[in-house]
């Protein structure tokens, strides 16, 4: 992937999708693209396609689980971020190699490259359907270095700060977090990014039974764009240069005794 640009036009999707209608939802992830093609990294939300819905999901999968490379979604996602020149990121139901389920997302680049990034960890109404993924990458863009995490996630702060020391400059959160749960996501999505002086997207659905409220966050905690419980697309411009500015002012990331975080350890033990 080529060289990270300094400033990154962001597009953060929150539109209600139906359960179970991969087709309706790919032909809307298409649309938003299309009408947003200027914006340099789009985001969408955790199981955009097909939608987040457990029950349908264990009862359907034979027909929406799709594989990461060669499925309709990751064609759609790679012949779009090509065409637009943007990165997009979209949650989806993936069938692995070993036909087990995971929730996982797609990070299409504009060079033709596609990587996928499996939920590592799981919410437990989510363990007796899902395969959780065992690495926390960081992919590098020409939309910037992305730490991508998957709704839950956002509560362990320890991610976060291993994408960020790995080079992640963007925290991308997809999520589908519940209704009357906002609070989870302003908490949480500011102190993830205020910790590590990065940027956080938290991009979550609004559909039934879920709280919406996207927002963008800069590496200071500041909150740079937000929505609430309807449709919105939330554009905002992020300058990557803020990150070792910000981190300049405190270098608090470079800082840490991880030694000593290990319950039971001494640093001089280690």
């Amino acid at each position: 992937m080529t060289e990270t640009t300094r400033c990154v036009r962001l597009a953060v999707v929150q539109h209600v999708m139906p359960v179970g209608d991969p087709e309706y939802s790919r032909r809307h992830l298409a649309d938003v693209v299309k009408e947003h093609g200027d914006a340099d990294l789009i985001v969408f939300p955790e199981m955009f396609i097909p939608g987040y819905d457990l029950a349908v999901v264990t009862a359907r999968s034979a027909d929406l689980a799709e594989h990461a490379r060669t499925g309709p979604t990751a064609r759609l996602v790679r012949d779009l971020s090509q065409r637009h020149n943007a990165t997009i990121v979209v949650g989806f139901l993936e069938r692995a190699e070993d036909g087990k389920l995971c929730n996982s997302l797609l990070i299409a680049a504009p060079d033709g490259d596609l990587a996928t990034y499996r939920k590592s960890h799981l919410f437990p109404a989510e363990l007796p359907v899902f395969e959780a993924g065992h690495q926390l990458p960081v992919i590098a863009t020409p939309a910037g270095v992305l730490g991508p995490q998957i709704c839950f996630e956002h509560a362990f702060p320890a991610i976060a700060t291993t994408q960020a020391l790995g080079g992640a400059e963007i925290l991308v959160i997809p999520s589908a977090v519940g209704a009357d749960h906002e609070h989870l996501i302003e908490v949480r999505t500011r102190a993830r990014a205020q910790d590590n002086q990065i940027f956080a997207i938290a991009a979550n659905s609004n559909s039934p039974g879920f709280c919406g409220h996207s927002m963008v966050v800069d590496p200071r905690g500041r909150v740079l764009a937000a929505a609430a419980l309807d449709d919105v697309v939330l554009r905002a411009t992020l300058d990557l240069s803020e990150i070792p500015a910000e981190r300049g002012r405190e270098p608090s990331l470079w800082m840490g005794r991880p030694n000593l975080y290990l319950f039971g350890h001494r640093e001089d033990e280690a």
